[in-house]
């Protein structure tokens, strides 16, 4: 039974929610003008320049320059930048140490440099460690009381909220953070988190951010669709294990170069190659490219579908371990979609739109380690809550294979981190 004397009153709880909405639309507008930068560049790079040069900005060889020239570009960044860049994403979680105002620029950089230059990652590390850097200094400036951890939570919610278009997968989230906690005071502790995701995800909305509508058909569970998922989704976890073991050993590979302008341009290099062999649907983040390959689904041939699901795996594997800044679970959402999508041209009588949540739900589970998560990427993104109690289902085998098997994520001695300070400052 809960202790009423241990959970803060309505009015407490109240009053947190205003700077928690204030950080929740923040965090709106921060993803929306990081999105409209790096989507001018992109216009710069993708279509400007090629029509300048009298080019052809959808060949292959010019997405190869572009990723050479964004490799070292962002080695640059990560050279010369105060922090040089802010924490190596491949060696931190979603909620990491909160970063010194002086390194955010740098991060900044980096991370629009590599979503407009086709680099397979996403915006989630990067973006949750400015909005933390940054929600962190505001509050030790104004509200100086609350601890650093509940501020993490805050931030880290809120940009969760304005990227996912919902607070639900903040919860979902934040249950699995808070979840050892007393189960009586998880929602006093949750509280101002959702009212910052909840913010965050309305005011992006109305700033005109991305929809993750991808207008699949409708679904309706039948028996063997339990077998279906579940092969599917295990498919997807084994595919995101394989890749998994090679990152560690990547990123010791690329680091043994030692200078980021050498390792990075190299990583830039070895994805020109990827983008020659699978073509600028396996560039980027993932969430346009999921949207024009669900749009055209039924003129790929089941051997190209193949194809980009192992060219967009190994892509995410050198994003991350040659020092690109970005996070890797938009990229495995797309993987997860070309997945099902193969899945539903090898045996055409397996629904779409299941094929695609269990996809989704195998290789982000194997990615991110994140089982809510992943079972809300998979609903997100065919649309319908009537795919949930199939991956409830397929879940289950994802997770025998995932439960001993490596992460992606590279563990690093503390001296060799060189982690920044733990409390920013001016």
């Amino acid at each position: 039974m809960t202790d009423a004397a241990t959970s803060p009153s309505p009015a407490l709880l109240a009053k947190a929610a205003v700077p928690a909405t204030i950080v929740g639309i923040g965090a709106a507008v921060l993803l929306f003008g990081v999105d409209a930068i790096a989507h001018a560049l992109h216009g710069v790079w993708w279509e400007d320049l090629p029509e300048l040069l009298g080019i052809d900005g959808e060949a292959r060889w010019w997405a190869a320059v572009i990723l050479i020239v964004t490799g070292a570009l962002v080695g640059l960044t990560l050279w010369k930048a105060p922090g040089h860049g802010g924490h190596d994403t491949a060696t931190v979680d979603l909620v990491s140490p909160p970063l010194p105002l002086r390194t955010l620029p740098g991060v900044a950089i980096a991370l629009i440099l590599g979503l407009a230059g086709g680099v397979s990652l996403g915006p989630e590390g990067p973006i949750i460690m400015i909005a933390t850097g940054l929600t962190v200094l505001a509050y030790r400036r104004f509200l100086p009381a609350v601890p650093i951890p509940a501020v993490l939570m805050i931030s880290t919610s809120a940009m969760l909220g304005a990227m996912l278009g919902t607070p639900v997968a903040a919860a979902l989230v934040l249950t699995g953070v808070l979840g050892g906690g007393a189960a009586g005071q998880l929602w006093d502790r949750l509280f101002t988190p959702l009212v910052a995701a909840g913010a965050a995800s309305v005011v992006y909305h109305l700033l005109g951010g991305a929809s993750w509508d991808m207008g699949l058909p409708d679904y309706s569970a039948q028996w063997v669709d339990l077998l279906s998922a579940s092969v599917i989704a295990t498919v997807g976890a084994a595919l995101g294990v394989a890749a998994a073991a090679t990152f560690a050993p990547a990123h010791r590979a690329f680091r043994r170069l030692r200078h980021p302008m050498l390792y990075v341009t190299a990583g830039g290099v070895v994805l020109a190659g990827l983008a020659l062999i699978g073509g600028q649907i396996t560039m980027f983040k993932g969430a346009e490219e999921t949207a024009e390959l669900l749009e055209n689904v039924d003129s790929y041939a089941v051997g190209t579908l193949a194809l980009i699901v192992v060219v967009k795996l190994a892509a995410i594997v050198i994003s991350g371990a040659s020092g690109f800044r970005g996070g890797r679970i938009f990229p495995a959402m797309f993987t997860g979609v070309a997945l099902g999508a193969f899945a539903h041209a090898l045996i055409p009588s397996i629904p779409l739109t299941l094929a695609v949540a269990s996809g989704v739900l195998g290789v982000v589970f194997a990615v991110g380690r994140e089982g809510w998560l992943a079972l809300f990427g998979g609903v997100l993104i065919c649309g319908s809550v009537g795919v949930l109690p199939v991956l409830c289902v397929a879940a289950l085998p994802v997770w025998l294979v995932l439960t001993r098997a490596p992460h992606m994520l590279v563990h690093v001695e503390p001296e060799e981190a060189a982690e920044p300070p733990a409390v920013p400052a001016r």
